[in-house]
């Protein structure tokens, strides 16, 4: 009997064991990702000035697919309104910055589970104590599919859902965050008119000084 019992008890850690790797796994890569925004938007990193690739988000994972019919890349019209705004051409020279991807419901005005959760590493990130001291300006962008008009309103209201949840979610002081729309002026991707291009429907975070 006490060698079954054993036996049993070492079966039984490791069913356990196999339960709890994928998710230190996930934790582990979860805090790789913090850290990787945190160096980026640091003004004293090696990575000063550098944007991600925008088809590969802020994160190791692999880039997110094509939305279907039924999703866009749209946010939602949260926080306290922010006029249009145009950053400087030499910004992405001097001010660290990246990207995120965030994907969002075609139409609707709430972020989905997983544009909540490709934004919570930024949120972490932001409220490190490297990051702390710290103000920044959030980007909207969009490709060139559809009115200009509609596409500058869609990229004020990302800017401003990204915003809102980073206070509402992490507690990040509102004063510390701008949130900007650019439409579609800024491609990470030139593209022609009515071209669908994912990379481009982004949020960029800039560091805008102490």
């Amino acid at each position: 009997m006490k060698a079954k019992s054993v036996l049993l008890t070492a079966g039984l850690a490791a069913l356990l064991g196999g339960a709890a790797a994928p998710a230190l796994a996930q934790r582990s890569s979860g805090e790789t990702e913090v850290q990787r925004l945190i160096d980026q938007l640091n003004p004293t990193g090696r990575t000063r000035g550098i944007r991600l690739p925008s088809d590969s988000g802020s994160s190791g994972a692999p880039p997110a697919a094509a939305p279907s019919a039924g999703q866009e890349r749209v946010a939602a019209p949260m926080g306290k309104p922010a006029a249009p705004a145009r950053r400087p051409a030499d910004a992405a020279d001097t001010s660290p910055s990246a990207t995120l991807t965030v994907l969002f419901a075609s139409g609707s005005a709430v972020l989905t589970p997983e544009a909540a959760r490709s934004i919570d590493p930024l949120g972490r990130a932001l409220t490190s104590q490297t990051l702390a001291p710290f103000r920044f300006r959030i980007e909207g962008h969009t490709d060139r599919v559809g009115p200009r008009d509609t596409n500058q309103q869609l990229s004020e209201a990302r800017a401003q859902a990204v915003r809102a949840y980073l206070i509402q979610r992490f507690g990040v002081q509102p004063d510390r965050l701008d949130a900007v729309g650019l439409g579609e002026d800024q491609p990470a991707v030139p593209t022609a008119d009515e071209t669908a291009e994912r990379r481009n429907r982004r949020v960029v975070i800039v560091n805008l000084g102490a």
